[in-house]
């Protein structure tokens, strides 16, 4: 099976969602008032706060799926879209001097862009460039989604064979606007991404 098609052969997306979900924001602001009733995990700004506190929850609550909302910049796909991110880029590893690729992990074995996740039907589907910088200057086609999490949090999934589901709110343009476009539109991600969410659970 592809990993790209992480739904198990016995189930569909809904009923993944139904199984023990653990969703994973960076922040509360992006899920206010929207997923009180779920479990719910914040784990911070960047990807070794994503990375330390993912794994704390696995062991603990080893979820049947983790469901990663947020919000995240693109000068591709509109403001207010939501999408669905399945393949991902740790933009700011670069150690070309070294003979490395663009993107590339040194020694890992692993191609730059990481492929994991579940298409989700009816969204539009999206490269994810993580990375611990705010990107205000986006100028590349590698990746079309701005974040700062979600790369270790589909790397940790997929290593730990855990069906993922990555949904961004697109906030801002990622570009000199950034900041202030980000700083207003956060606030409607979570009603965004849990109309979405119920969308899937149909």
């Amino acid at each position: 099976m592809s990993e790209l098609t992480t739904i198990p052969a016995n189930a569909t997306l809904a009923e993944l969602l139904q199984q023990n979900p653990l969703f994973v924001f960076a922040l509360k602001s992006e899920a206010t008032g929207e997923f009180d009733d779920v479990n719910a995990l914040f784990v911070g700004i960047g990807k070794v706060n994503a990375a330390y506190h993912l794994t704390k929850a696995i062991a603990k609550h080893k979820p049947g799926i983790i469901v990663n909302l947020g919000s995240a910049g693109s000068n591709t796909f509109e403001r207010g879209t939501v999408v669905c991110c399945n393949r991902f880029i740790q933009r700011d590893m670069d150690v070309r001097p070294l003979g490395f690729a663009l993107y590339e992990t040194p020694l890992s074995g692993e191609p730059p862009l990481l492929e994991y996740g579940i298409a989700a039907p009816g969204l539009p589907l999206g490269i994810c460039g993580t990375g611990d910088s705010f990107e205000i200057g986006h100028v590349t086609d590698a990746y079309n989604v701005i974040d700062m999490e979600a790369h270790p949090i589909a790397w940790i999934a997929k290593q730990e064979n855990i069906p993922l589901l990555c949904l961004k709110y697109i906030s801002d343009g990622a570009d000199g606007a950034a900041a202030e476009d980000w700083s207003v539109a956060v606030h409607l991600a979570a009603a965004a991404l849990k109309q979405a969410i119920e969308t899937l659970k149909q």
